[in-house]
């Protein structure tokens, strides 16, 4: 099958009957298969998207194809697909099959996309790698050897390797945005509350966000306007409107663009030497078409991933308390009282991070050190909002590097989960202020492993922020 720049392009053949939607899932499930290695998926929908392929070829063939007809799109382990698995990576939940769609999922369907599988991710999203699944680490597809980010790992992977044209996972600390640019691909995490919860399964209710991988920026755009928007079941999502984002991609700004750059994230001792040279060689590619690009200070950096930890470890103590043994997933089977029932199946059932997390998170809730870390993490958080909300009174986007390294080895490291902690030392911001952010490729560094640039923008200022993406995926 011929490559495809955007999905519109692909469409156009699926209208003009030179491209039938079979034929698509067919091209999807071979490529599945030959990247079977890789551990993307751990659910392939072989007949049924097959089926649904023939199904929405006639309707083409009808003039009455939907706005996504034709799109294929897998999806990440946290999200409710009625009668299909869903297990958030996890053996405590073990069978559990929902009996509904998420919004999310639904509005996919309603829309004509095909949903090709489950993709593999971290444990309830917790992970900057995806070794903490519970069905085996995901492998990046450039160096199998190496990771390919997290928690989205398989959904980032998906794109990468050609075995789906979308995948929606979901970023809680910059799971969508740090597996995006350790693979090459292009992830967006929208403002918080622009897609609805609905069916995404809770790590910290607070910070999770549904995001979209692509390879193109006029796909995500698409999909963004498809998905997102007011929803009954989820009374945390906004109201607000949702811009035609497809068709304003390619409009001219109304004013020229003034773009800051965060001068502590490129001054990190952490930072790998090649992501620091391209992004400022990014920047200089800017100021040669006419932008404005100036240094702007965040003086909360180092408060940024303390804060985050400190919250999302509390509130994935409180949602995860839900997973007991009794109404649905797994059981341990050596328990004999209600109490052991609880203990023994938690024990078995959470793998090694999920445990550490729940830990840490019951520590801060306790009574003694509930004022010292929740209360104080609070208004730590108030700050960090307060600030980068401030700065897009001076400019329009802000620019900072996706990860501090590009994708590192597996197993590596082997002993410190703070260290792993570290990778999203410059994602986070995003989830805590709760404002959008895209990562797009910057390049590679010299062991030919894909560089990823973040690009933040005011709250729901999606549409300007993937116009400015698209610039920027032109520039690189």
């Amino acid at each position: 099958m011929k490559s495809y720049a955007t999905f519109r392009d692909l469409q156009h053949d699926l209208f003009t009957g030179t491209l039938t939607c079979r034929n698509l899932v067919t091209h999807y499930l071979q490529n599945i298969d030959l990247n079977s290695h890789l551990n993307a998926f751990l659910s392939i929908y072989s007949e049924e998207a097959l089926n649904r392929a023939a199904q929405l070829d006639q309707k083409i063939k009808n003039g009455q194809g939907g706005k996504l007809a034709g799109l294929v799109v897998g999806i990440k382990d946290m999200l409710a697909y009625a009668g299909h698995p869903m297990q958030a990576a996890s053996k405590i939940l073990e069978g559990y099959i929902p009996p509904y769609n998420s919004t999310v999922v639904q509005r996919l369907l309603d829309a004509d996309a095909i949903i090709i599988g489950r993709q593999n991710c971290d444990e309830f999203g917790m992970g900057s790698s995806n070794e903490n699944s519970a069905f085996g680490h995901v492998r990046n597809a450039l160096d199998t050897s190496r990771v390919p980010g997290g928690s989205s790992g398989g959904s980032a992977v998906a794109v990468q390797a050609g075995m789906c044209r979308i995948s929606i996972g979901s970023d809680t600390g910059g799971s969508v945005r740090q597996p995006a640019a350790f693979c090459g691909v292009i992830g967006l995490k929208p403002t918080y509350s622009r897609i609805s919860r609905h069916g995404l399964v809770a790590y910290a209710s607070s910070f999770d966000c549904i995001g979209i991988i692509g390879s193109h920026p006029a796909d995500i755009a698409l999909v963004m306007e498809t998905i997102a928007g007011a929803d009954a079941y989820d009374s945390t999502v906004s109201a607000a409107k949702v811009p035609a984002f497809s068709t304003q991609l390619n409009q001219p700004t109304a004013s020229p663009c003034t773009i800051g750059y965060i001068r502590e994230t490129l001054q990190s001792e952490a930072l790998q030497p090649e992501i620091r040279s391209a992004v400022f060689e990014t920047i200089e590619k800017l100021k040669a078409q006419g932008y404005s690009v100036k240094p702007v200070a965040f003086p909360y950096l180092d408060y940024v991933l303390p804060t985050y930890y400190i919250l999302a470890t509390a509130e994935a103590s409180a949602n995860l308390s839900r997973y007991d043994g009794v109404r649905y997933g797994y059981r341990s089977m050596e328990a004999h009282d209600v109490m052991t029932l609880y203990k023994k199946s938690r024990s078995e059932g959470f793998g090694k991070e999920v445990k550490r997390r729940i830990l840490l998170g019951n520590f801060v809730l306790t009574s003694d050190f509930y004022d010292a870390y929740y209360t104080k993490a609070q208004k730590v958080r108030r700050l960090i909002r307060d600030a980068t909300r401030n700065l897009f009174g001076q400019v329009d986007f802000l620019l900072m590097p996706t990860t501090p390294t590009t994708a590192f080895p597996l197993n590596h490291p082997a002993n410190d989960p703070v260290e792993t902690y570290l990778a999203d030392i410059f994602s986070v911001q995003a989830n805590v202020a709760g404002v959008p952010a895209v990562s797009v490729p910057c390049g590679k560094d010299k062991a030919g492993l894909p560089i990823g640039l973040q690009v933040m923008a005011d709250d729901f200022m999606e549409d300007k922020l993937l116009q400015f993406a698209d610039v920027l995926t032109r520039l690189n």
